[in-house]
This record gives structure tokens, sequence and C-alpha cells, in this order.
């Protein structure tokens, strides 16, 4: 954290120069000036910026203004060191979790703003089966089905089974041309021919080969994005 600045406010200039002496002996403080005024300025600021405030006086009666401008603490003259240390804390407390909550809120709107992530996709798949890698076209698959610790990629002419996960191939694959069903199975959008119901409300995808893939509720909205109407 940055040195902790301190602004000492005080009417007496025999007070002020305790308070500065008291404030030499804290590390990471820095005293930027002092002055005999300004508990006004402090309270006519909006709360998110107002400093954090210790109130120093030898009248109680002033504990109202000290409510008013939200003091972190209260210091009745005389006080000792140690009292004076406690209340210094309190004040840089105050001020780290300000400052922490800055940041959050900073980073909360660069999330917000950032623009929304631009669907991957690749020109070419590279796949591991039977000894040897296989280069695979996007367009030549059909669909892909999960089989415990390997995928299953069926393309028009043969399968190939390999060690991967279906989640890492969807992100490979991008979700403009292929969706996810249900669970285990992902299909190229191309393929599919139509939508059949079944029980219940659930509906069967059929593809072009005529392969008949069960369409998850829980999936449904990922294939009626390229749909007209409502599943």
């Amino acid at each position: 954290m940055k040195n902790f600045r301190v602004l000492i406010v005080d009417d007496e200039p025999l007070a002020r120069e305790r308070l500065r002496m008291l404030l030499s002996g804290e590390t990471g403080v820095e005293l930027i000036g002092q002055c005999g005024d300004g508990l006004q300025v402090v309270a006519d600021l909006a709360p998110e910026r107002r400093p954090a405030v210790v109130f120093v006086t030898a009248h109680e009666r002033f504990a109202l203004e000290a409510f008013n401008v939200k003091a972190v603490d209260y210091l009745l003259k005389p006080f000792d060191r140690e009292r004076f240390h406690t209340a210094l804390s309190r004040a840089i407390e105050q001020v780290r979790v300000q400052r922490a909550g800055e940041l959050s809120q900073r980073i909360e709107n660069m999330i917000t703003d950032a623009p929304a992530p631009v669907a991957r996709k690749t020109e070419r798949l590279a796949i591991k089966t039977d000894g040897k890698v296989v280069f695979l076209r996007p367009e030549e698959i059909e669909w892909i089905e999960a089989a415990d610790n390997y995928v299953i990629i069926h393309l028009s002419d043969r399968k190939l089974m390999t060690r991967e996960t279906l989640s890492a191939l969807e992100e490979q694959l991008g979700t403009d041309k292929f969706a996810r069903i249900n669970r285990s199975v992902l299909v190229q959008l191309d393929q599919v021919k139509e939508l059949q119901p079944a029980f219940h409300g659930d509906y069967v995808v059929i593809l072009r080969n005529g392969a008949r893939l069960p369409l998850s509720r829980a999936f449904r909205g990922q294939l009626g994005r390229f749909i007209t109407g409502t599943l």
C-alpha cells in the first residue's frame, strides 16, 4: 500500500505540533499539510470522496459533528501514544477497504465493458489415433460422441477414436458450426436434417446420415440459436 497521507486540522498550533510529532513516529505515513480549519470542507464532500477522519478534541460536545462526517474514531484530549496509534490504525484500515472496493469496481467495469469473445474455430484438427496423427477439416465431421476418457469422431466413411475430451474439441471447433445437443454429443449443424418430437416434450435430432440423437432439454438453447421458432 502507498503511504497513508495525513492532513492535520486543528485551531491550536500546539495541538497541531503534538499531532505532527506523534505522526513522525509512524511508518508508512506522509504528512501533507496542516491547517486551522477545514471540517466543513470534509462535510461537504460526497461520501465516496470523503477521507478517513479521526476527530481530536478536548470537548465531548463535538461528538455530533464527528458523527456527521462519519469519523472513524473520536480522540478526547488528553490521550496517549497508544490510543493515538489505535485511532490511526482504524483510519488506515478504512482507507485500505475503500481502495480495495474501488479496485474491485474498476475490475468489474473492465469485465462488463470488455467485448464479447469471438467464437473460436480451427481450420484443421490434428487427431491422434491408432499410433498416428490424422488431420481433419471441421466440415468432414458429422458428429462426435464422448466415450469415457475418449471421444469417437464420426465421419462419412469411418470413425476415429482419440483420447480427448468433448469440451476440448468443442472449444477448438467453435460454436458457429457446431452445437452440443446433450452432455455426450456434439453435432455439425449442417448435418442436422430434422427434429422429431419424442415423449414428454423431448426431441430427437435426425442427421443426414440417418443417425438419431437425443436432444437434452438443458442444451436446447444451443441448437435453438440456429433454428427459427421455439423448441
